[in-house]
């Protein structure tokens, strides 16, 4: 292992009864062993590789996992697996309970915001803390989730034929060419039926019932371009949960650690008991 990077190993485990895949990164030496461990949880079409630039830096003060979600990377997919929310959500209670965590916190974005969300508000033993990154808040009754399906499952078809970096540019124009050849490489692992019906789900899940269950310290990070998470939903989330932390980073759309990594760290501030310096 480079003296530069803090990765750990890649793994598999079974938990609710399927394999899970994930990475670790930082492991218990030093400061680590003393503070809560930190579970990723990637969007949807993100495998947990290439999250692995933001898991570097949380793993400098935390034991930290990425996780593959069921469907995506190296973890569990088929034609007839349950992709709904709720899996996904047992699936994170499960990990953690099969790593034997005894206290952690859940960060997840996107996707991975309201698959933490719905575990968080069944109150699973040990977690600590639940940041969740720009979730979707649509839902029923709800205005739609912006982005548009074909964006997510042409890029998945044209990745599984073998995407050219400028095909991939073209999906996300503003990516550095390290993060659109991991992309590239990485895409085809996600299963079409995961990706249509976890985005068919955005439309259909009460995200909002589940935080009004929360009952650890969660954090709101949102992006102030793009039009996922607007200021008058952050009030309403803190409406239902009123000691819901909330904080908005500046020029960046709703991949945050990709528009505007800094700012992204900074606005966790000591939320997880350690800045991410």
């Amino acid at each position: 292992m480079s003296a530069s990077t803090h990765f750990l190993y890649g793994a598999h485990l079974q938990a609710n009864g399927i394999r899970q895949h994930y990475l670790r990164y930082g492991g218990t030496e030093g400061g680590r062993g003393e503070r809560d461990a930190v579970i990723l949880l990637p969007g949807i079409t993100s495998p947990a590789v290439t999250w692995g630039f933001v898991a570097e830096r949380f793993s400098r003060h935390f034991d930290t996992y990425v996780l593959d979600v069921r469907g995506r990377g190296l973890s569990e997919a088929s034609d007839t697996l349950d992709y709904s929310l709720d899996a996904q959500a047992a699936d994170l209670i499960a990990f953690a309970g099969a790593l034997g965590l005894r206290r952690y916190a859940f960060v997840g974005h996107s996707m991975g915001g309201r698959i933490g969300i719905r575990a968080a508000a069944q109150q699973p033993a040990g977690l600590t803390r639940l940041v969740a990154v720009d979730p979707p808040v649509s839902g029923p009754g709800r205005r739609p989730y912006p982005a548009q399906l074909p964006w997510y499952v042409d890029s998945i078809r044209m990745a599984r034929r073998g995407i050219t970096l400028e095909e991939m540019r073209g999906f996300c124009p503003t990516w550095s060419e390290e993060q659109l050849r991991l992309r590239a490489q990485w895409l085809h692992t996600c299963d079409e039926r995961a990706i249509v019906t976890s985005f068919e789900a955005f439309q259909t899940d009460d995200i909002h019932a589940d935080v009004a269950r929360l009952r650890v310290p969660t954090l709101l990070l949102t992006a102030e371009r793009g039009d996922v998470v607007r200021p008058s939903d952050v009030e309403e989330l803190r409406a239902l949960a009123p000691e819901l932390q909330a904080h908005r980073v500046a020029g960046a759309g709703h991949m945050i650690p990709w528009d505007n990594e800094p700012g992204f760290y900074a606005g966790f501030g000591s939320f997880l008991g350690q800045a991410l310096s």
